[in-house]
């Protein structure tokens, strides 16, 4: 474990970074657009009552609301112009991603390579659209049959926040696909990633305050404190295990040449569903406390609420609905994600096997049979790493902020973005070196 931390540190070389001027120029862009993001999330839709949206999203924040809340930076109980978020666009790539598996004709289109890819990509876009006006639909309803929220209620209300909520989820689909393309790290995840550190300062504040007022003891922040920093060196850890399948290639002839034979690693990652298990279990879940605070009986009657109460946070039955969820989440998503078959193709049509394995079909087969076992360690680790904050919050009180699916989004990314720094600060290290060579070889000349 500690050597990946210290690896981990290690990548970020700032005096390097400061050297690359392209690096900075991508890092700089990042920023100012990240920036961008968090001041969208101050500014609310028009015809709102701040104050009866406060009270109205205090009586339904332990729901999907909540949730969705975190990943927005606040941007839902403010209700501002991106409370959609990212959201839509996150689903209708996994939704898209789904389809490829069970259409041919869409599967077809992800063989095609990089003219294939921007199809999907534009299929992303359209069902992103549909999604979000979908969604934004249900909110203006909500909004509006909430009495005393919406101080015009009507059709234009409803059209303005249609168009608005829209609007704002293709802004920041369309500011995720630039942080990508001339920035640093993946746009869409860095969205969420910044809408959820967001939140750190007033959860800190919050979690302290409850200690000063006696609410929670010294002990208890302590203890929280030590077992956010053992699970994120446990996310560290774990989301950089890795089962390495040796692949052997003979040799071969190319002209007069012979080639030796080469050796590579088939890479297979513990947790290759990523953070999805968690995001989707916890929606799953979420959805009658949702779907209950929203009722107009006051006495909490009926199968909705009663279904709420027993998937309370802390309940048994909430645990165990959410690790199973977690654990068929996993298995699916790595289905979904990586095809055993498309692998052994792969590698059999450039001539590559696993030594004692026949290429083809056994070797699809054997594959499947290590990525099916590793996914066991791989669900195992998210269910523990879900469920043991999930404790602490609904039996100390903490602010649903210390999620695991949170902390694991967190690492995740932060992870991810400081690979990709390493990389660029590699590129320019082989950029010097080849101008350094040249003028080598123009001062003999």
């Amino acid at each position: 474990m500690a050597s990946a931390a210290e690896q981990l540190a290690a990548n970020l070389n700032f005096g390097a970074i400061a050297k690359a001027e392209e690096l900075k120029k991508r890092i700089w862009f990042t920023l100012g657009a990240l920036i961008v993001y968090r001041l969208g999330t101050y500014i609310p839709l028009p015809g709102i009552d701040p104050d009866a949206l406060r009270q109205s999203f205090a009586n339904a924040q332990g729901g999907v609301l909540g949730l969705f809340n975190m990943f927005s930076g606040g941007a839902v109980e403010r209700m501002a112009i991106f409370a959609l978020n990212i959201m839509p666009y996150i689903s209708a790539s996994i939704i898209v991603q789904l389809l490829t598996s069970v259409v041919p004709s869409l599967e077809g289109l992800k063989k095609e390579g990089e003219s294939g890819r921007k199809v999907l990509n534009q299929y992303t876009r359209y069902l992103t659209v549909v999604l979000a006006i979908f969604q934004a639909w249900g909110i203006a309803v909500g909004l509006q049959s909430s009495g005393g929220i919406v101080q015009d209620p009507g059709p234009f209300f409803l059209v303005s926040t249609v168009i608005t909520l829209t609007g704002g989820t293709l802004f920041l689909m369309w500011i995720g696909e630039q942080i990508t393309s001339r920035g640093i790290g993946n746009g869409s995840s860095l969205i969420i990633f910044a809408g959820i550190v967001a939140h750190l300062p007033s959860a800190i504040a919050g979690t302290l305050e409850l200690g000063r007022q006696g609410a929670l003891s010294t002990v208890v922040i302590l203890g929280v404190v030590v077992m956010a920093a053992a699970v994120v060196y446990f996310i560290v850890f774990m989301e950089r295990a890795q089962r390495r399948l040796l692949i052997n290639y003979p040799k071969r002839q190319v002209g007069n040449r012979m080639y030796e034979g080469q050796t590579s690693f088939l890479p297979l990652k513990l947790n290759t569903s990523g953070v999805i298990p968690p995001i989707f279990a916890s929606s799953l879940l979420l959805l009658p406390a949702t779907a209950a605070s929203f009722q107009t009986d006051p006495n909490g009657t009926g199968i909705i609420a009663t279904l709420a109460t027993y998937l309370g946070h802390g309940r048994p039955l909430y645990m165990l609905l959410y690790a199973a969820l977690i654990i068929f989440f996993a298995f699916f998503y790595t289905a979904v994600v990586f095809n055993p078959q498309e692998t052994a193709d792969n590698l059999k049509k450039h001539g590559g096997f696993i030594p004692g394995i026949r290429p083809g079909e056994r070797t699809a087969e054997f594959i499947d049979k290590v990525l099916s076992r590793i996914t066991v360690i791989g669900a195992a680790y998210l269910t523990v790493i879900c469920l043991i904050p999930e404790i602490l919050v609904s039996y100390a009180s903490l602010p649903f902020y210390f999620g695991g699916t949170s902390l694991l989004i967190v690492v995740s990314v932060t992870m991810d973005t400081v690979a990709q720094v390493h990389g660029h600060l590699l590129a320019h290290q082989y950029e010097g070196l080849v101008k350094k060579a040249k003028l080598r070889g123009a001062r003999r000349r």
